[in-house]
């Protein structure tokens, strides 16, 4: 039996994801990461809840949302000022030396508030970990679709994290206590150590002469406010966020109050959401394979509504349980297309910035989010509540709907130009979402057989890559070289800003693809990579006479 293409085709991405050792690398050591966080969070809480009781439990947790979130925004701009392999091994080795030394802590029996500051500070360095996991992830695919399979891969990871995690470390809690739970997830941590240190590709960063640090450190909330298609996908995500801090508390409200299900109610709702949130990877596998995504952020975003709406409408367990269970889909589709259009729409010199913004204003919205439920409880009522905070995404999708539209309904470009782009050296490090950014810019040229594309002397306007057709490179009346289908040239007049030094004329029926010079230099030298190529290239073409 033939399987139909649509279904064919996400297998065959995660398989060239599996395929790729980088991402696989990467996707392991986030697992690690996470788990440790996951089961590390949980012996805090309950180190705590023994040491001082549920109130301390409430101030480390704060704190440690707060702490990590305000840290975030500064500590991020190391994921695109210094190589993103290296940041995340960093961020490890720092939480593997702090859990190591809330063990050491524990069985000294040293004083709670010593283990609490600890505890504090080691969730600091871990949205560090996200943003230049993040920011690192479109330099280790090779198109876009296999970019949203690879986000795919980690929101799985996280997904699952959210049982394994606390799994794990329940279940040292109960074996060993709570000093080896801290031990074994800062081993965790240097597994996850060794495979970021196998990662190939370093991602160095994009060079950024002469900027002050002061706006090093903002560059990634103005691209966010200067970018409409950020603007709108940080603006959504973080409307996200705000409800599901909301949920957070309401779904306490639903599980006694509406439902009348009792408090072990609570913890069947929330597992509902993360059996959703799971299930959710498979639906979502299929995303992986389309190029224009913005339907399936807004289809989560409104899963994020619509189920609570209908909650309040008709509080019945056995409907809210599947309500609740779509609304962990639409989670999952959220975090998957939102990344995704992250990714594709910000500039990759700033991308690991924008994640640290964006993992800030996540982590105060579902702060507030939390704060603002038991208002709405006390001034609406329950069903009331969770009518308002289902109608939050509706009406905040609803006035940006066709600006969502238009981010993904530019990104779509001919696969062959992007292509065309990744077989020239100069290109081929940048990665997918700036590859298809330089392709939409191409300029189709058509030259008629003998015309000239330019002459020697003249000023350097343009970079040329040839699609179809012959051409003859020549100095004073001589010819040099022939051209053909593939080659690029014009790269060294732009670069060393000399006027041409060889004509070009065409011997055939000329195609070529033309990019302005701005586009051209400011994508060279804005990413270590190509520039090293782009120089390299050039030292060898000047000692010779050669089309520039």
């Amino acid at each position: 039996m033939r399987v139909p293409p649509a279904l064919a085709e996400p297998f065959h991405l995660f398989a060239r994801i599996g395929g790729n050792p980088d991402v696989r690398r990467l996707e392991l050591a986030w697992a690690a990461s996470n788990f440790a966080s996951r089961a590390s969070a949980i012996a805090v809480a309950v180190y705590a809840y023994e040491a001082d009781g549920v109130g301390a439990v409430g101030i480390v947790v704060f704190l440690r949302l707060a702490i990590a979130g305000g840290a975030s925004p500064w500590l991020s701009v190391f994921a695109d000022r210094r190589p993103r392999r290296l940041v995340l091994i960093t961020s490890d080795l720092v939480r593997c030396v702090m859990l190591g030394a809330m063990a050491a802590l524990i069985v000294l029996d040293a004083a709670p508030i010593s283990v609490y500051v600890v505890a504090v500070l080691v969730a600091v360095p871990e949205p560090v970990f996200r943003s230049a996991q993040a920011a690192l992830t479109p330099s280790l695919v090779k198109t876009p679709e296999e970019l949203t399979a690879a986000n795919v891969v980690a929101s799985a990871v996280e997904s699952v994290g959210l049982f394994l995690g606390p799994a794990l470390g329940a279940l040292l809690l109960v074996v060993a206590g709570t000093g080896t739970v801290f031990a074994v997830t800062g081993l965790l941590l240097l597994v996850s150590v060794v495979l970021a240190a196998r990662i190939s590709i370093a991602g160095e960063p994009t060079p950024e002469p002469n900027v002050p640090r002061s706006e090093q450190l903002l560059a990634g909330w103005r691209a966010i406010v200067s970018e409409p298609g950020l603007r709108v996908v940080i603006g959504l995500f973080t409307a996200q966020t705000l409800v599901a801090g909301l949920v957070q508390v309401l779904v306490v409200v639903v599980a006694i109050e509406l439902l009348s299900l009792g408090t072990s109610g609570v913890g069947w709702l929330n597992g509902m959401i993360g059996v959703g949130a799971t299930l959710g990877v498979l639906a979502v596998a299929g995303v992986a394979g389309h190029r224009s995504i913005w339907r399936y952020f807004a289809l989560g975003n409104l899963l994020w509504g619509v189920p609570l709406i209908l909650i309040a409408a008709w509080p019945e367990p056995a409907t809210a349980f599947l309500l609740l269970a779509l609304l962990g889909v639409g989670n999952t589709l959220v975090d998957v297309t939102g990344i995704t259009l992250m990714q594709r729409t910000a500039s990759d010199a700033v991308l690991g910035r924008v994640f640290g913004a964006f993992e800030a204003l996540a982590l105060l919205a579902m702060g507030i989010g939390a704060l603002l439920a038991p208002l709405l409880v006390s001034s609406l009522g329950s069903r009331g509540a969770v009518l308002v905070a289902g109608l939050i995404m509706p009406v905040t999708l609803l006035p940006v709907w066709r600006r969502l539209a238009a981010i993904d309904a530019a990104a779509p470009v001919p696969a062959e130009l992007v292509e065309l782009l990744r077989g020239i050296p100069i290109f081929a490090p940048l990665p997918p979402p700036q590859l298809e950014r330089l392709a939409r810019a191409l300029v189709e040229v058509r030259v008629e057989p003998g015309g000239a594309l330019f002459e020697e002397g003249d000023r350097g306007d343009r970079f040329y890559v040839i699609a179809d057709g012959r051409a003859a490179v020549e100095v004073g009346d001589e010819p040099v070289r022939t051209i053909e289908p593939g080659d690029f040239f014009g790269e060294i007049a732009l670069l060393r800003d000399v006027p041409r030094t060889a004509s070009v004329r065409a011997l055939t029926g000329l195609r070529l693809y033309a990019l302005d010079s701005d586009t051209f230099v400011e994508t060279v030298t804005g990413h270590a990579a190509s520039a090293k190529a782009a120089g390299t290239i050039v030292a060898a073409r000047l000692p010779s006479p050669v089309a520039n």
